[in-house]
């Protein structure tokens, strides 16, 4: 394998496999009944989700930390993150009982807030700055230059790389047989390089598949550019994945060892995080869940292989569950939207329910004002479907009785004022 200027290898990376075991153990490998049933294959759940701050991040953060000259680290340290980065930072500075400053972005979900807190103790203060990652990540690497502060990146350094490839070495050691696929997701693309570089040197012939959110595909862009491009705009739903611009130096070593990359739907996501905790009883943060939902697209190649997924993190916040839902049912095409044109007249509404809702659909959302002087008057309806094949048969209904309407979920910019 041809080497970039930078490739983490074995050593490097059981070299830093040795700095973690001062603070970590080897997160489980299990196989999950479930999915293994659904794919008809063996599927095995790297649980990452369950380290002591809920994500891999750790890994990184403080192999980076210990790896500064003591001289350096009196300074204290700075890092951005939208939150999982910042946790592993938090913990190490509280560990190692030095000071850190956390720049995060304005939108990171208010329970990463408080776990950042909860880790770093005293030993840290937070900066909320910016929409996003990259401009929190720009934030804070100028303030660290300006207060001579060591910089403590989120992926693109060798020894974040290295941290975060202990995942690929532990996986070998853990599976009874060679593995023919690893999922694992892309943000900036520090574990997807660092677990890719162990794996392809350790084990050539299992495939590396890289995941990222379809709102936020850095990685891919990057590949199929040739080089490295800021996305122009992104979706922070993912927010753990939700990055503009790739690393340069992740890019280089994931362009090497990465076999394919699939971008997943954020309604996928949705769907997946609700199934893993319905079914296997799996809290995952909607990044955490991105390797899990690949295996959908996958589903024909990886039929009797044997299969590993890394779930990343668990940092979800409660509060989001409603709006993980949502996003699952109009994915799967269970929710829909429609403004109708109600006859103002007693007994239109009751009609609607009882000739056009029937026993095929639920009734979750209406809306509707009185018109004065008008014949009609509309009315903001959502419905839930026991199945999507109900669907045809709805608008159907609704047609046949008479109820004009407009069908709301693919209008984006009306969906959005208004659900």
């Amino acid at each position: 394998m041809e080497h970039t200027k930078y490739f983490p290898t074995v050593e490097a990376i059981e070299k830093a496999s040795g700095v973690l075991e001062e603070i970590l153990t080897p997160t489980p490998f299990q196989k999950n009944p479930n999915l293994s049933d659904i794919y008809g294959a063996e599927v095995y759940l790297k649980r990452e989700d369950l380290q002591m701050v809920r994500s891999y991040k750790i890994r990184g953060a403080y192999n980076k930390i210990r790896s500064i000259d003591p001289d350096s680290m009196k300074n204290g340290i700075v890092c951005a993150s939208a939150g999982n980065h910042a946790q592993g930072v938090a913990f190490s500075c509280s560990k190692l009982k030095i000071m850190g400053s956390i720049f995060m972005p304005v939108t990171t979900p208010k329970q990463k807030i408080e776990q950042v807190r909860m880790f770093g103790k005293e030993f840290i203060e937070i900066v909320l700055t910016g929409d996003t990652f990259d401009a929190a990540n720009s934030a804070a690497i100028t303030y660290a230059k300006e207060n001579g502060k060591t910089f403590i990146p989120p992926f693109d350094d060798p020894k974040v790389m290295e941290g975060q490839g202990t995942i690929g070495m532990e996986i070998l050691k853990q599976a009874s047989e060679p593995l023919d696929y690893i999922f694992v997701p892309i943000g900036g693309g520090g574990l997807a390089s660092g677990l890719g570089a162990y794996i392809k040197q350790m084990s050539p012939t299992t495939k590396v598949i890289g995941v990222e959110p379809g709102g936020a595909p850095c990685m891919k862009a990057a590949i199929e550019n040739g080089a490295v491009v800021e996305l122009d705009e992104i979706d922070k739903f993912v927010d753990g994945a939700a990055v503009k611009k790739a690393g340069a130096l992740t890019y280089e070593v994931c362009k090497e060892v990465l076999d394919d990359i699939i971008v997943v739907p954020e309604g996928a996501v949705c769907t997946t995080i609700v199934h893993m905790y319905n079914k296997s009883a799996i809290v995952v943060e909607p990044a955490g869940a991105l390797a899990v939902a690949a295996l959908k697209f996958y589903k024909e190649d990886i039929k009797g292989k044997r299969v590993a997924c890394i779930v990343s993190g668990s940092n979800n916040d409660i509060t989001r569950m409603e709006e993980i839902r949502e996003k699952s049912l109009l994915y799967e095409g269970l929710k829909h939207y429609f403004i109708v044109n109600f006859p103002q007249k007693s007994g239109a509404i009751l009609s609607f329910v009882q000739n056009v809702i029937g026993s095929s659909a639920d009734l979750v959302h209406i809306q509707y004002i009185k018109k004065t002087n008008k014949n009609f008057g509309p009315a903001l309806i959502g419905i839930e479907l026991a199945s999507k094949d109900d669907f045809e048969p709805f608008l159907k209904r609704m047609t046949e009785n008479g109820f004009a309407y407009e069908y709301i979920n693919e209008n984006n910019q009306l969906f959005e004022i208004l659900i």
